[in-house]
């Protein structure tokens, strides 16, 4: 983690977090809370909002953005806007990293 932080200058808990979320097509901070372990009102400030400003994760989707496909999947199935909530995933930028991530790791185990 001390290469990583240097190199791409990334903190530990921001990588692990990107680690946690690799794997997963969207999610979103109620989802964070309850399966990674932070209160629902942090996730966004500790986690979220500093990767997206460096631009490793990305709005899936905003449930405010009526103009998008998913929006109009909602709204055709009967739901309210209050009833979806706004989605994250990482960017290709934020998935490349993990990637090479993941290659130095199984280099220093061969």
């Amino acid at each position: 983690m001390a290469h990583v932080r240097e190199r791409h200058k990334v903190i530990p808990s921001h990588m692990y977090f990107m680690m946690w979320a690799y794997d997963l097509e969207f999610f979103t901070m109620r989802y964070v809370a309850q399966d990674y372990g932070y209160q629902e009102e942090k996730v966004g400030d500790r986690l979220v909002y500093p990767l997206q400003r460096e631009g490793y994760i990305y709005k899936y989707f905003n449930r405010f953005d009526k103009n998008t496909y998913d929006y109009q999947m909602f709204k055709e199935r009967g739901e309210s806007r209050m009833q979806h909530r706004t989605r994250y995933c990482l960017t290709q930028k934020g998935r490349l990293l993990v990637q090479r991530v993941y290659r130095e790791l199984e280099k220093d185990d061969g």
